[in-house]
């Protein structure tokens, strides 16, 4: 799974309203804080208040705020709303692939796989972000997950 530019930036950005609450906070003052060059900024953002995680007022002195508590929008929140669904395959939802019956069996890993990314990314929210706490369950990665197995590299 790859995490794009603009979901990472979202997710960035939504950190720091989080962090802001009711104050809200500038696309200036964002953009600076997170490095985020502005054009781009204003692209995420307008995508995220058409999905209805952010609110904003273009009046003097005006910025972003989120629309709803940080407690309520995860990060599979901020992900799908930049770049859609979770998990495809070649553009294909898992649940719609059809293979030859010899491979068959991948359909059921990339539904099993999206089941796994979807499930963790729902359990964290944008507060548990902001306050730097992430659920138990996922304070202690294995380190050696993006390793080859040995038996692949006998």
């Amino acid at each position: 799974m790859k995490i794009s530019a603009r979901a990472d930036y979202a997710l960035r950005a939504c950190i720091e309203l989080a962090r802001a609450g009711d104050r809200g906070s500038t696309s200036d003052a964002i953009a600076e804080a997170q490095d985020i060059p502005q054009a781009f900024l204003q692209n995420v953002m307008g995508d995220m208040r058409r999905a209805g995680h952010v609110r904003s007022n273009s009046r003097r002195g005006g910025g972003y705020w989120l629309a709803t508590p940080p407690d309520r929008i995860s990060v599979a929140d901020v992900v799908r709303a930049m770049d859609g669904p979770l998990l495809q395959v070649h553009g294909v939802h898992p649940d719609d692939l059809r293979y030859p019956e010899s491979t068959a069996v991948l359909a059921d890993l990339w539904i099993a796989v999206r089941g796994d990314v979807t499930a963790t990314l729902e359990q964290v929210s944008l507060l548990d972000l902001a306050t730097g706490r992430l659920p138990i369950a996922l304070r202690q990665p294995d380190s050696d997950v993006d390793q080859p197995s040995e038996a692949l590299t006998a």
